[in-house]
């Protein structure tokens, strides 16, 4: 799934580093929620010193080779980190030779961290915040695989604290055979009690207005794969591009049914046929549209880990509120916070929580239109 070159965020954003850091709050006792935020304060570029820059290179290249040889997408990446921490735009011609020439075989892990503990921590923690924002950016999660980004962590001789908000742990189980089978029976047994709704809906949305019943929406899946995503349909369009506006309160564009089927969201119940093929969970991070990925992950730093595991129907952020149009940064911010949150503390009582709390509780239809 190749992107664009260069995706850029909004032009008349403040930029990032310089808006006060604000704590939201935090949807349970877990610590350090708020940290996963874009907003924090700026780290520390090394400098751009010659020494600096080949074992930095040296360090990137050598990790991308952890799993497999390097591809050209990693390649690419790499080619940017190093002309961004060069402060040029493209890379200088003695560093792109000796990126080109370098074997991996030769690489002393040991001897490269002795050199770079010589800088302070949040120039090391630096290169591994431009690695997540290049690759963001760049769409290039080969790059943001876990065994690439620990390896970065070891090389940089920098704590798990220090880069908690960077790299998500995932919680034991997260894509185990147990979520797997609880995904399956539970979709099964709702479709099975479940069907004749779903063939009401289907026929009112029908003879509501013109077009058909089922809409279907490209969004990520698991490592940022596009998959179909059902819906039943609730707009007189159907919005699918490079530019998907969201839904706002009064809009003019739902159908009389429309704005009934996604205050209540029973317009999401087709989702569970996305989960018994494998492309979804029954919890998960919510799938955004392609567009609103291409915009927030160049502007939260941790946007693109919501991808590493399937989304879901329902999720940890959408009992807490944050559902509904992000018409703010802060939103979305709080919206990737508890789906990270979500990823770290995983088990099946948590997400036999989440379902109840998506049935019972009232912040799960709150800013639904």
């Amino acid at each position: 799934m190749d992107a664009p070159d260069d995706i850029g965020g909004a032009d008349d954003e403040e930029p990032l580093s310089s808006v006060p850091l604000s704590v939201p709050p935090l949807s349970t006792g877990e610590p350090l929620a708020y940290r996963l935020t874009g907003r924090r304060r700026s780290s520390l570029p090394p400098p751009p010193e010659r020494e600096y820059l080949v074992t930095v290179s040296n360090l990137l290249v050598a990790a991308a080779h952890a799993d497999a040889p390097i591809c050209r997408r990693e390649e690419r990446a790499i080619r940017r980190i190093l002309s961004r921490l060069c402060g040029t735009e493209t890379v200088p011609g003695w560093l792109e030779e000796h990126f080109t020439t370098f074997d991996p075989k030769a690489f002393e892990l040991a001897a490269a961290a002795e050199e770079l503990r010589l800088l302070d921590v949040d120039q090391r923690r630096h290169v591994m915040e431009l690695v997540r924002e290049v690759c963001d950016a760049d769409n290039a999660f080969e790059l943001e695989e876990e065994r690439y980004l620990l390896a970065l962590v070891l090389g940089l001789s920098l704590d798990r604290d220090s880069v908690q908000d960077l790299v998500v742990h995932s919680a034991s189980g997260l894509d185990g055979l147990a979520k797997r089978l609880f995904d399956v029976v539970f979709s099964l047994t709702f479709l099975l009690v479940a069907w004749p709704l779903l063939l009401v809906i289907a026929l009112v949305v029908k003879l509501d207005s013109p077009g058909p019943a089922l809409f279907r929406q490209t969004r990520y899946g698991k490592d940022g794969l596009p998959i179909e995503v059902l819906k039943f349909r609730t707009m007189r369009v159907a919005e699918n591009g490079a530019e998907v506006r969201q839904a706002t309160r009064g809009d003019t564009r739902l159908s009389r049914s429309g704005a009934f089927l996604r205050r209540t969201s029973l317009d999401e119940l087709p989702q569970f046929f996305n989960v018994l093929r494998g492309d979804m969970s029954v919890v998960g991070p919510r799938p955004h549209a392609v567009a609103h990925n291409v915009l927030y992950r160049t502007q939260i730093l941790e946007y693109a880990l919501r991808h590493k595991v399937k989304p879901g129907i329902t999720g940890w952020a959408q009992v807490n509120g944050w559902r509904g149009e992000t018409d703010t940064l802060d939103k979305m911010i709080q919206r990737v916070s508890h789906d990270l949150e979500y990823i770290r503390r995983y088990s099946l009582r948590f997400d036999l929580e989440i379902v109840l709390r998506t049935v019972f509780g009232r912040k799960s239809r709150s800013n639904a239109y």
